[in-house]
């Protein structure tokens, strides 16, 4: 084998390991989330999370791939669904071979590592509606939001659409383009590396959106909503933060240095983002939690995730850090402005995306305003604004449709009595628990009756 063959080898193995690790990144985050809900509605928590994989699976292999990675685009917004639909033409060409992709192993390997991210982008959002909607509404949802809000994002932001560095994207036409390798890019490239934009102000807008569509549970500031199981929070938390070296490092499309850097970069911010949190905890509450603690995990992660490529270990520190306290912050803005985002999904996404993806524009090594980049920095920093806001723009725009159209026409709420029982007894016939009645009359009862309600 020659050498450039030996490292598309390696480069196909370290990318489909990085595959499986983004793939059980959304089991890790039904166990996060389930553990984080009230004992009533952890089923369903777990369900949300699992039934969205598989309507994001079917609906990226019919037309997703070819929305967001497609030749023809349509206008820099989305790609024609029509072009690779069920992957025809994707995998295996004419003469029968695979067809070989933009890193130099087969492009069925980039296939398998961009479904991934679709399925945990859908399932995060989740995290705002817990023990209130019908499931067959999310499911609607998911397979709709997927297509005209993840796919379209996408897009613009990896596959060469407005929010690129493509000459005719937004960055190119504010501040021009240059030449390069004989093609023309924007002079000062957006950056996204895995994904602020695409996964987690998308998704963070999505849980906002839904969540003042929606409404409030009926017990939002009425009654302590404390997590039900921390143990399965705890060990959620973890196997996101190991299955985010995929997300981040497989972002470099190669086992190489970049890989290592970003790996690197992951471990940095979220350790910072950690001890951010629980020192806000501290200051604010009087108290260090492990929920603060698993929740500045995932803030770290979501804050490195634009940048992982393009901090160093020491500017992964500072911004985690700021990511971290910003996003203990950010959590409270639900009682402040009185929206039911059950899990964080807001603080956690939403306001950790997007300080990640503006920091990109202070910290960028050799680029950034703080890091050497002088003009160029500070008009980095301009870029990134603009595509933070544009992404949140678009996101709330669709999101807004689709939840309102869902809402007159399937309904999303469960009803009052139904959700006092619980939404999994009422909805799926299910507990996360079972309980063992005692069968001597005198003191014959269900533990349940001994539980607080929450």
């Amino acid at each position: 084998m020659t050498p450039e063959q030996v490292a598309a080898t390696g480069n196909a193995a370290w990318m489909l390991i990085s595959a499986a690790l983004v793939l059980l990144m959304t089991p890790a985050l039904a166990l996060f989330y389930g553990g984080m809900s009230r004992q009533k509605s952890a089923i369903n928590m777990m369900l949300m999370s699992f039934a969205s994989m598989a309507v994001v699976g079917v609906c990226y292999i019919l037309w997703g791939w070819s929305m967001s990675y497609g030749s023809e685009s349509w206008g820099g917004l989305v790609a024609n669904p029509l072009e690779f639909f069920g992957l025809s033409s994707a995998i295996v060409d004419s003469a029968g071979g695979y067809v070989i992709g933009d890193h130099g192993y087969a492009n069925v390997i980039d296939i398998c590592f961009q479904i991934t991210f679709a399925m945990i982008a859908v399932a995060i959002i989740s995290g705002s509606l817990a023990n209130r909607v019908k499931i067959r509404t999310w499911l609607v949802f998911s397979g709709l939001w997927v297509t005209v809000a993840y796919f379209p994002m996408a897009h613009m932001v990896w596959g060469g659409g407005l929010l690129s560095n493509s000459a005719d994207g937004l960055a190119g036409r504010i501040f021009g383009t240059v030449t390069e390798e004989g093609q023309k890019v924007a002079a000062i490239a957006p950056i996204d590396f895995a994904g602020g934009t695409v996964v987690h102000i998308n998704a963070g807008v999505a849980g906002l959106v839904l969540a003042l569509i929606i409404g409030k549970s009926a017990t939002f500031m009425k009654q302590p909503d404390r997590p039900h199981n921390m143990p399965l929070v705890m060990l959620g938390a973890a196997l996101l933060w190991f299955g985010w070296f995929g997300f981040n490092s497989g972002s470099a499309f190669s086992s190489g240095g970049l890989a290592g850097l970003a790996w690197i970069n992951t471990t940095a911010a979220t350790c910072a983002a950690m001890l951010g949190w629980i020192v806000v905890e501290r200051i604010r509450d009087g108290r260090v939690t492990s929920l603060g603690a698993a929740s500045g995990v995932v803030a770290g992660l979501v804050t490195i995730t634009p940048a992982a490529g393009d901090f160093t270990p020491l500017t992964s520190l500072i911004a985690g850090l700021i990511g971290g306290c910003l996003a203990a912050v950010g959590v409270g803005l639900k009682f402040r402005f009185k929206f039911d985002d059950s899990l964080d999904v807001v603080g956690l996404h939403l306001v950790a995306g997007t300080w990640g993806t503006i920091a990109c524009g202070l910290f960028a090594t050799h680029r950034g305003l703080l890091t050497g980049g002088g003009a160029d920095g500070l008009k980095l920093v301009v870029i990134q604004i603009v595509i933070a806001l544009a992404a949140a723009l678009y996101c709330g725009v669709v999101t807004s449709s689709i939840g309102l159209a869902l809402k007159v026409t399937m309904g999303w709420r469960i009803s009052k009595s139904e959700e006092d029982m619980g939404i999994d007894s009422s909805h799926h016939g299910e507990t996360a628990y079972h309980y063992e009645l005692d069968e001597d009359p005198d003191t014959k009862h269900s533990l349940l009756e001994d539980e607080p309600q929450r």
